[in-house]
This record gives C-alpha cells, structure tokens and sequence, in this order.
C-alpha cells in the first residue's frame, strides 16, 4: 500500500507489554481500539510467545503477532523499540502504531514517529476513525478541563493511549493469529548509550499504579501515614498513589506520585483521601471512572469533581470503609 494521502487505511501496529509471558492489561486495550481502526498487528519482543499468550492476542483481534526475539542486550532502550517499531511498521505498510503511555514508550514513539515522518500524538484518551478514514485522537489538555481532538494530518499517525482510557473488549469469535518471527539489524550506532547495568528499583505498592482499575490516594492530610490507605487498597485489589506534597515530604516513593510530573492514571475508581486537589494533581487523575475525595476540609476543591464526598478524617473512615468491605466478602 502506497502511503501518499491523508487516510489512515492501512494496519495497525499494536506494541504489546507482557510480563512474565502474559499479556498486560492495557494491551488489551490497545487491542480494542486498533480493531476499530483496521487489521490488527501486533509486536512482541522478548521470548516467543506460548501458546496462552498467542490465544489472548487472538482473543482481542490480532491478525498477525511480529516477534522479536530480545537477542541483544540493550532491547529495551528506546532507540532500539523504536527501530523494532520503524522495522515492522514499514514492512508490512502500518498506517497506525499504537503503543501504551509510559515514559519508554512515548520517548520510542517520538523517534519512531521522526523516522517514519508520521504525525504524533501522546496520552491519548480516545482514537477513531473519521469517515474519510483519517485518525483522530482525542487528549485532555489544561489540567484535563478540556477535551482536545487532534486530526493527524499524515499519512501514518504514531499514538500512545493512556491506561485505564478504553475498558478492554473481546471479539465474539477468537481469532488465530499468525506469528512471524523477524530480526530486525540493530547497530551501535543506533543507541548512543548503552546500558551498562540494571538495578531493580523497589515497585510502588501493589499493581503498577499506571494500569491499575483501583488506586488509592494520600496526600497532606496522611501527614505521612500511608497504612489506612495501603489496607484499603489490598481489600480492594487496588494501588497505592500520591500527590507531589507526600513524596516532597520523603513519605512514599517518588514513583506512587500521581499528576503533572507524575503518573497519569485512569482507574475506574479513584479514592483520594488528605487530597485538597490542586490543579497539578487532578490533570493526572481526572480521568478515572469513579472519583472518590474524602476530606475534612468541605471547601476542598478535590470535592468540585468528585462523583461522592465525605467530609471527614481519613483516619477515621478508611478503616471504617476497609472493615465493611471485608465484613461483606466473609
């Protein structure tokens, strides 16, 4: 296919994040949404896929699984995912990438989107199709007080869409993918660093915070006292976040932060409790399903966007709430 229009017509790359094996959650989202947009490609990298892995691709619309094998040491810098991305893409005509947003991966779709001279759009928390077939993104923009829609004006678009944006669906009839292994030449070149070693950085507290359906959050009014908020989130299956005021403060890893230079989340529930709700924060959580504030401040501007509100000491009613949530699953 000759990309030299506007339209958006052709494949579409989906990057998939994987640990230990399986098939990451905001993965399946991806999925989700590249099948509203064309054919499903997917990309592997790393070990080859078994067959449960090849059977949840399936599952959620892939076509074709590209695999790269994680033959070189320095795979996971982004230069190298965006050479992988670059490779794939051009070989099989993509007129879409679409890759989860964390750091990594929207440092790798910035350069894979130079290389491929494609529009780019990032923390995306829509995608669709125009009915001419062009691809429009939809970002919050202005501490999430406005909707942007972004009409990418190239013949290839390069999206990362933030977790928690699209709730994962599956198609009625399992596809079965075909898997071709590619070996992409990656020189020295290419990286401009590499790394020389790994050291395992302690995980924020329960699932990664990024793609979690439930976080809670602490901010001032934990005054640093973040075990209430740490036993809800285990009965809920949840993670634990942050504002910038606690991990400032040395309370909670700087990892658990949620906002501007934070995290961005999209859980469908969000408890934040000790958060006033300053502006930095709410751009990095106003997009979850649910919004919880519990405060003893009633002029807390946290309460303006809060679907419930209590006005309390967190101190109090964490416990309380944590206690009824375990009483009613005995």
């Amino acid at each position: 296919m000759a990309l030299n229009d506007r339209t958006h017509a052709g494949p579409v790359l989906v990057l998939v994040d994987h640990r230990d094996g399986v098939v990451a959650g905001p993965t399946l989202e991806l999925l989700t949404v590249a099948r509203s947009l064309g054919r499903v490609h997917a990309l592997w990298r790393g070990a080859a896929p078994d067959g449960r892995a090849i059977r949840s691709l399936g599952e959620y619309g892939a076509e074709v699984v590209h695999h790269i094998a994680a033959v070189d040491p320095d795979a996971e810098l982004s230069a190298v995912l965006a050479h992988d991305l670059v490779d794939v893409a051009e070989s099989g005509a993509v007129s879409t990438v679409l890759l989860s947003s964390t750091a990594q991966h929207k440092e790798a779709a910035a350069r894979a989107a130079f290389v491929l001279g494609s529009g780019l759009v990032v923390d995306a928390v829509g995608v669709r199709h125009e009915q001419d077939a062009r691809v429009e993104a939809t970002v919050h923009a202005f501490a999430a007080t406005w909707a942007v829609r972004i009409d990418v004006g190239h013949p290839r678009a390069v999206i990362t869409l933030r977790p928690g944006a699209v709730a994962p669906d599956a198609v009625q009839e399992a596809l079965f993918p075909e898997v071709r292994p590619r070996r992409p030449e990656n020189s020295v070149d290419l990286r401009g660093v590499r790394v020389l070693e790994r050291i395992a950085h302690p995980s924020s507290y329960g699932p990664d915070l990024a793609s979690a359906r439930v976080v809670v959050a602490g901010g001032r009014g934990t005054d640093g006292d973040f075990s209430a908020l740490r036993e809800l989130a285990v009965a809920l299956g949840g993670a634990v976040g942050s504002t910038r005021v606690a991990t400032d403060e040395g309370w909670i890893g700087t990892e658990t932060q949620i906002g501007q230079t934070g995290v961005a989340v999209a859980p469908a529930l969000y408890i934040g409790a000790g958060i006033s709700g300053a502006v930095h924060h709410r751009s990095g959580m106003q997009s979850a399903g649910t919004i919880v504030a519990i405060n003893t401040d009633p002029e807390a501007p946290i309460f303006e966007l809060a679907d419930f509100g209590v006005v309390g000491d967190l101190f109090t009613v964490l416990p309380q709430l944590t206690a009824e949530l375990r009483r009613l699953r005995t």
